[in-house]
């Protein structure tokens, strides 16, 4: 089945194109890719899927349905900078989360955060970056969501951070979800993905399966990313 569908979609800001007729089938179950040099229209994508823009032209639907309330529920979103408010802690904010979002699993929340020993008490200001990574990460990964978009989840975070993240994602999402993870940090996280999307210059340069492109190129996902965006 198909989480996410883009046909023609384009976007504008004024006389810049972000994005330029994009046509884009996700299937589920499957961990893609979403990457390009700064500018290249990933955070544009992102925000269109989760209904924070709206196209120029085209369409995009998730699960068959235009962005709207309806796929509010459908969508977790973990935006690339911290967005919770920093005076609520850990308590607080998975109750907030409880009231948005009828599919939050508040165990597989408290699972999470008890194998990092996170103090449910303490507020996101006294947190370092790290944990409010991993808090972050673990709100939106314990929803029980359709499709998963998440931007730069692993930007300027430690490496063991990096790894609990990754680890986090492969182990949070089910087998009819699909996650999308946008990042320029490509070498770090190819090891997860099932597929890869090249974005440049708001248009798709490639769409491959990550073990194909592999096979073909005799390169790394990383590599070929390289050398197609050489300077």
């Amino acid at each position: 089945m198909e989480t996410m569908v883009c046909e023609g979609l384009s976007k504008n800001y004024g006389k810049k194109t972000a994005l330029d007729n994009i046509n884009l089938r996700l299937e589920e179950g499957r961990i893609i890719g979403l990457v390009g040099p700064n500018g290249s229209g990933k955070t544009t994508l992102i925000k269109l899927a989760s209904r924070l823009l709206v196209p120029s032209a085209g369409s995009i639907t998730i699960c068959g349905e235009q962005p709207s309330e309806v796929t509010k529920a459908l969508v977790s979103y973990l935006p690339d900078r911290n967005y919770l408010p920093e005076w609520m802690n850990t308590e607080q904010l998975m109750t907030m989360y409880g009231d948005f979002f009828a599919d939050f699993d508040r165990d597989k929340a408290l699972k999470m955060l008890d194998s990092l020993n996170i103090d449910l008490t303490m507020p996101m200001k006294k947190m370092s970056k790290g944990t409010k990574d991993k808090v972050q990460l673990i709100l939106t990964m314990a929803r029980n969501a359709k499709l998963y978009l998440l931007d730069e989840p692993i930007a300027g975070v430690d490496p063991a951070t990096r790894d609990y993240i990754l680890d986090t994602i492969i182990n949070n999402y089910s087998e009819d979800a699909t996650v999308l993870i946008s990042t320029h940090l490509i070498s770090d996280v190819e090891s997860v993905l099932d597929e890869v999307i090249f974005l440049k210059q708001g248009e798709i340069f490639l769409h491959r399966n990550s073990d194909e492109l592999r096979a073909e190129t005799g390169m790394s996902i990383d590599e070929y990313f390289r050398e197609v965006f050489r300077c």
